[in-house]
């Protein structure tokens, strides 16, 4: 899967960046699709996965090293500033707040939810 990563606009559109790097549209159609442009909940990602046809786990699971991530998921991540959203592809986080990295930005728990593909 190719993802074209997009910074976060603002500081509390990480989830809106994670779902347009997803999808492969721009943060501000997410923003339109929820009518909302801050912090977005798990219910919102969820509800924009579902209505693009993307199949996700509805089981969160906790992630300890990068080993313990599938192919594709999206991650919720307690950061020294905030909860956040990030999304992981292939071995590579694409994070809307610390850009393309090779392991987690810095964290303490680190959950996810499994992106299944066809």
């Amino acid at each position: 899967m190719k993802i074209n990563y997009i910074h976060e606009p603002t500081d509390l559109q990480c989830g809106q960046a994670v779902l347009a790097m997803l999808l492969g549209t721009t943060p501000e159609k997410i923003c339109e699709f929820l009518h909302n442009d801050r912090e977005t909940t798990l219910r919102e990602m969820q509800l924009v996965l579902t209505a693009n046809g993307i199949a996700f786990s509805r089981e969160r699971k906790q992630a300890f090293t990068k080993a313990d991530l599938p192919k594709i998921a999206l991650l919720s991540l307690e950061t020294p500033r905030c909860w956040h959203w990030s999304l992981y592809v292939d071995g590579v986080f694409y994070d809307p707040e610390h850009n393309i990295l090779d392991d987690f930005p810095q964290c303490e728990r680190k959950y996810f939810w499994e992106i299944y593909t066809k």
